[in-house]
């Protein structure tokens, strides 16, 4: 038996346009369900809407995300942060950069007081993410 953990997100009318700037900086096989592909809209008007996205990455990531439809509440992510961590540099400064293109960097990649680099932000879609690079080793 086998189980994962996998982030979830939520938005409330730009999922697809979340994932797929996911599937631009990770890469990867995206797939996008919409309400209307199972007849779920209660709206018409939400029909394109995301009912379900699933990114899985040559990285072995995968990340989900769906819109919530209006008649639902909700309310924007808070309280967490996706953590990116790993000693490939290249990779996780070129996702750094990518993920911090139109966010908000909270903390600049940068060396933190236990060695490699570390830095946070939040990204144009309202997610938090930290990067953690190890330190490379002597």
């Amino acid at each position: 038996m086998s189980t994962t953990l996998n982030p979830y997100l939520s938005f409330r009318d730009d999922a697809r346009a979340a994932m797929e700037f996911y599937r631009d900086v990770f890469g990867g096989e995206l797939t996008i369900d919409t309400f209307a592909s199972y007849e779920m809209g209660q709206e018409p008007s939400e029909n394109d809407l995301v009912m379900h996205a699933q990114l899985e990455t040559p990285a072995g990531f995968t990340l989900m995300g769906s819109d919530t439809p209006s008649s639902m509440p909700y309310a924007p992510a808070a309280g967490f942060s996706i953590s990116l961590s790993g000693d490939d540099d290249e990779a996780l400064s070129a996702w750094w950069a990518a993920l911090s293109d139109g966010g908000q960097v909270t903390m600049p990649l940068d060396v933190p007081p236990w060695g490699g680099r570390f830095g946070m932000l939040t990204d144009r879609f309202g997610i938090a993410w930290m990067v953690s690079i190890a330190p490379v080793a002597a």
